[in-house]
């Protein structure tokens, strides 16, 4: 009998495309855990100055976070808008527990905060003075949306990188009245019930720009050493001002007094972008969004001829 010999039999062979084609990624939903290392990457805690309180202040690290919402303030209204659409994180830039507390009953607005988060499964975390002076934190934004160039801290942080700590200082592309630049300071916050308060000569030529967000009287000696023109922050209280004033002689610095609240929203939305872009790059979806809830404590004010 002849033998015949037969070609080897192997597996088919597999269309271009099929054998192009590459698995999915495993895209998941971040546990509260996971996004806290996500925080803990951006705004390190060690950048926390020594009297805040920030990182986990409610919530279980297990838990899912598929929906964070980012806000200055932990309100009332900001837990409302939250809850309603069904957020499992709160990232707050101001603490709702700064100082010690005894009690959390709900019979208080704090305890009240505290009850309803866990009650509806949301953590809440806290980002503050960690969030002032990392790369990028609120008053790198502030100074970005004013266009200062060769930007530094004023107080660089002790266990940081040298570009990191409270407050920047830097330079405008050319001087420019002091109006027009409050006019745009003015322009590029929130608009709120308090305005922008200026100290100076409207007409005086400003270039070197000192920005704290929040409130940053606290600063005026380096302020002053930085040779800053003007100085922008909040909540400036009249006796530091005027004192600041009087030793400037009618020069310089000049001060522009913002809204808290306004000075620090501007960091929300690149916050959020920053974690997001995080968390994405480790693989995970989530939802996140800025709050629409305006937390300034103001609601109208008064003026001469008004």
């Amino acid at each position: 009998m002849e033998h015949k010999e037969h070609d080897a039999v192997g597996p088919p062979a597999l269309a271009p495309a099929a054998a192009e084609r590459a698995d999915p990624p495993v895209v998941r939903v971040p546990t509260v855990g996971e996004v806290l290392v996500a925080i803990e990457e951006l705004w390190p805690e060690s950048l926390a100055e020594g009297w805040d309180a920030v990182g986990l202040v409610a919530g279980r690290a297990g838990n899912r976070a598929e929906k964070i919402l980012f806000t200055v303030d932990p309100t009332a209204a900001v837990l409302d808008e939250a809850l309603e659409w069904g957020a499992t994180m709160i990232v707050s830039h101001h603490p709702l527990l700064l100082k010690p507390v005894s009690t959390v009953a709900a019979s208080g607005f704090k305890g009240e905060a505290v009850h309803r988060l866990i009650e509806a499964g949301c953590a809440l975390v806290t980002v503050h003075t960690n969030g002032d002076s990392a790369v990028g934190g609120v008053s790198d934004v502030l100074a970005d949306a004013l266009g200062l160039h060769g930007v530094e801290p004023l107080v660089r942080a002790a266990d940081g990188l040298p570009e990191e700590g409270i407050g920047r200082v830097g330079d405008l592309e050319a001087a420019v009245p002091l109006g027009d630049f409050a006019e745009t300071v003015f322009s590029i916050l929130p608009a709120v019930a308090g305005g922008v308060r200026v100290a100076g000569d409207k007409d005086a030529l400003v270039r070197r720009i000192a920005v704290c967000g929040g409130a940053g009287d606290s600063l005026f000696d380096r302020v002053r050493a930085s040779r800053a023109d003007v100085y922008v922050t909040a909540d400036l209280r009249h006796h530091p001002a005027s004192e600041v004033r009087e030793a400037a002689a009618d020069g310089p610095p000049y001060l522009i007094d913002v809204s808290h609240f306004g000075s620090e929203w501007l960091w929300l939305t690149p916050a959020a972008d920053a974690l997001g872009t995080v968390l994405t790059d480790q693989g995970f979806s989530t939802d996140i969004r800025v709050s629409g809830v305006n937390t300034d404590p103001w609601d109208f004010v008064l003026t001469p001829g008004h």
